[in-house]
């Protein structure tokens, strides 16, 4: 991307590709700012569902269904969605042109106005960041929380203020574009495999993840994982003063456990946060969010008591690990969430009764084998129920590793059903696909919406 601390949009003509959420609202932005958005998805307007009624009226041009390639001659400026790859023709041929191209996010980022918070990670981001949001709202300011949680960051730029918190949840995809972006607090929560379809390589994914800390310096804080290698190796070279977060070390500037307490070390003095076990949600990896969260609240001003109430309150995110109903003995757990084997493992390893594990989804090209290691292991995964493109790969990857208490499910539908008769009265059955929903869903939510209905619609035996 082209270096552009910032843009005269006034009358310009804007090539707006992919018309998800993101690019809807980056479009009505760009309205505001004067600019003439080109609206363009591979999609017609009936695919589309009625989410661009919004901008109908407006000085927006539709040119929906058509080649984005084709309509670079009319076009000042390319705005990309985070669905659109940095190496897609339309952004190749925009550079070829020497026409401007600029991503969703850096664009808002561009417009936005306030303290600026951004984090990323292959996990936990959700939580994270919809905790931070809670912690700094109790401590009396006006916080968004946007980005890739699904409130476009665009959307909090057209109404956010000097004094405001802009808590902004990134995905790698979105910092494949960033090129001025600058977060006053960044952190990388984890880094495991996932999008290798997107970025081909670990290295390529690893790099997007650290690019949250490009043009930090030392009046910013940068939030990484003691207990994750990958980001203790890209610590190295940072500007910003390092906060860490651990569950296991005691020894670094951050948030830590020491005898049962959440304490933050900073500027040379240790705080009392809490006891650990105040943490209301679950889990291990809970945990882990909730030191991250405390830890970039505390560096930036936030009361430890502020702190402390909100942890002992936030009750966590819908779709991960969400209890819906107990039936027939049987307690039905929604991690539709769970859109990777790193994150199924977190949610596995809150079970604690005999599980029916349901699997499988849209195939991004990484590997199972840890996840099939985890579940053979695990006491509490009884059996499971695979199904979606990764099937195949799934049943594989687990009878490698001597696994075999596998069911086959067709639809979605059948899964839950099979899920139900193969499930034991005082266990769980636990959705957690460890994939993408984009084989038979829209999104992971509309997974997560369905499962739910499927279980509220069951009847009593």
């Amino acid at each position: 991307m082209q270096k552009q601390k910032s843009f005269d949009y006034q009358g310009k003509r804007v090539l707006v590709v992919g018309m998800a959420r993101s690019g809807v609202d980056a479009s009505r932005l760009l309205l505001k700012l004067g600019a003439i958005p080109l609206l363009n998805d591979r999609k017609d307007e009936k695919a589309l569902g009625g989410q661009l009624d919004c901008l109908k009226g407006t000085k927006a041009e539709w040119h929906l269904a058509e080649d984005p390639v084709a309509l670079l001659d009319q076009a000042d400026v390319l705005l990309i969605s985070p669905g659109v790859p940095i190496d897609s023709p339309v952004v190749l041929e925009a550079a070829r042109k020497g026409i401007y191209t600029i991503g969703e996010l850096e664009f808002a980022a561009q417009q936005a106005k306030g303290v600026l918070i951004g984090v990323t990670g292959t996990n936990g981001k959700t939580t994270t960041v919809t905790l931070l949001g809670e912690i700094f709202q109790a401590a009396g300011h006006t916080a968004y929380v946007s980005g890739n949680i699904g409130t476009p960051f665009s959307q909090t730029a057209m109404v956010s203020r000097p004094e405001d918190i802009l808590v902004t949840e990134i995905s790698s995809f979105q910092l494949e574009s960033v090129d001025t972006f600058h977060a006053r607090a960044a952190a990388v929560l984890n880094v495991t495999e996932d999008h290798l379809i997107r970025h081909y390589t670990m290295d390529n994914y690893i790099a997007m993840k650290r690019r949250v800390f490009n043009h930090q310096d030392a009046g910013d804080v940068a939030v990484l994982n003691a207990d994750d290698p990958i980001c203790v190796q890209m610590a190295e070279g940072l500007s910003a003063p390092i906060a860490w977060f651990s569950r296991l070390r005691q020894d670094l500037p951050g948030a830590f456990v020491r005898d049962g307490n959440i304490l933050i070390r900073w500027d040379g003095k240790e705080t009392l946060i809490c006891p650990a076990k105040d943490v209301y949600i679950p889990g291990a990896h809970n945990l882990e969010n909730a030191l991250a969260a405390s830890v970039i609240a505390f560096t930036l001003g936030v009361p430890a008591s502020v702190i402390a109430d909100t942890l002992r309150t936030f009750r966590g995110v819908e779709h991960r690990i969400e209890f819906v109903r107990e039936l027939d003995g049987v307690r039905y757990i929604n991690d539709s969430k769970g859109t990777n084997a790193d994150s199924t493992v977190k949610a596995i390893d809150t079970m604690t009764a005999p599980t029916v594990l349901i699997l499988g989804g849209y195939d991004k090209h990484v590997s199972f084998e840890g996840l099939a290691r985890h579940i053979v292991a695990s006491p509490q995964i009884a059996h499971t129920v695979l199904l979606g493109a990764t099937a195949d790969q799934l049943e594989r990857e687990l009878r490698q590793v001597g696994y075999t208490s596998i069911t086959r499910a067709a639809t979605f539908e059948e899964a839950v059903s099979l899920s139900r008769s193969l499930a034991q009265r005082g266990g769980n059955v636990l959705l957690s696909p460890a994939c993408a929903s984009f084989d038979m869903f829209s999104c992971f939510e509309e997974r997560g919406e369905r499962f739910k209905q499927l279980v509220h619609e069951m009847e009593s035996a």
